[in-house]
């Protein structure tokens, strides 16, 4: 028995993945990327806290990311790894289109959707790390290039929130050491977006 499902930040980074893993390059229709903050179902905010990764459906947009086989005895390790996140199933399959072949997924394949509570903008309290960065976007110039990187960035919304400079000291706990010349081109592109660091 194999889980098929759909990833679109660190997951794209095959090195995160399960020994088993297989990964497969291509684009989802309707759906967008963003940065958001966990704040509690009463309205307040955790303090300290970050910002995460997540998608909302979106008719007008396209990403790119990985469909990822592996066995489903790993459902539960995956589910640990996304807590706070939904399984969502809903059309994932058919909005799929491999890049090799431009066929859609399997049946029943799904992505990981932050819950309801994340879903405010990122502050000093709730920055984005720039170790989780790091790791997404070093998956996707691993599949796409340069170019897959600066997709990455115009398909993300939430870079207005500030970034903790935090990758000599990682806080994200899947961080991984990356080629100075790649972290310098990370950094001229963000530079670009204006995204504003503080300190870790």
């Amino acid at each position: 028995m194999q889980i098929t499902y759909f990833g679109y930040g660190s997951l794209v980074n095959t090195r995160t993945l399960g020994p088993e893993a297989s990964a497969v390059a291509g684009t989802l229709d309707g759906w967008r990327r963003e940065w958001r903050a966990w704040w509690r179902a009463d309205g307040s905010a955790e303090r300290p806290g970050t910002c995460t990764l997540t998608v909302r459906r979106d008719p007008t947009s396209a990403i790119q990311g990985v469909m990822v086989s592996e066995p489903a005895a790993r459902l539960a390790v995956l589910d640990e790894r996304e807590k706070r996140y939904v399984r969502v199933t809903d059309g994932i399959a058919d909005a799929f289109s491999c890049d090799a072949r431009g066929k859609p997924a399997p049946d029943g394949s799904f992505l990981y959707e932050a819950d309801t509570e994340i879903r405010h903008a990122g502050d000093d309290d709730h920055p984005i790390l720039q170790s989780y960065v790091d790791c997404v976007m070093a998956g996707f110039h691993a599949f796409w290039g340069e170019a897959g990187v600066r997709r990455f960035i115009a398909t993300t919304d939430g870079w207005d929130a500030p970034m903790l400079a935090d990758r000599m000291a990682p806080r994200y706990p899947r961080a991984l050491e990356i080629e100075p010349a790649l972290l310098a081109f990370f950094d001229e592109l963000l530079a670009e977006q204006g995204v504003r660091y503080i300190p870790a």
